[in-house]
């Protein structure tokens, strides 16, 4: 997936942990239930640039991540199932589905 932009917040270039983001599909499975060029919003759920907490400490992790959503107002997600941690700011901010979903909350 490649980000195309930032609904709402204008010309901002860069997206966080938590931003519901649009993003195009550049590879997908034959028979998958997102095809190859469509257009879709995504919540970012994991990034290399840290972020910091309240409490002092910072959060980073291994590459850069984000689940598909079925609208910018509906946070459920499109899929099944979701590999890999994601930070517990997703669940803070109110996509509890995703984070239900999740192997593991960082």
């Amino acid at each position: 997936m490649q980000m195309i932009g930032l609904p709402g917040k204008g010309n901002r270039k860069y997206a966080y942990i938590g931003d519901v983001i649009t993003v195009t599909v550049k590879e997908a499975l034959p028979y998958a239930q997102v095809k190859k060029s469509e257009i879709l919003p995504a919540v970012i759920v994991r990034t290399r640039k840290e972020k910091r907490r309240k409490d002092g400490s910072y959060i980073r992790f291994d590459d850069n991540a984000c689940v598909i959503v079925q609208a910018k107002d509906n946070p459920d997600p499109r899929g099944t199932r979701i590999f890999g941690p994601i930070a517990k700011e997703i669940k803070d901010l109110g996509f509890n589905k995703i984070a239900s979903l999740a192997e593991e909350i960082y």
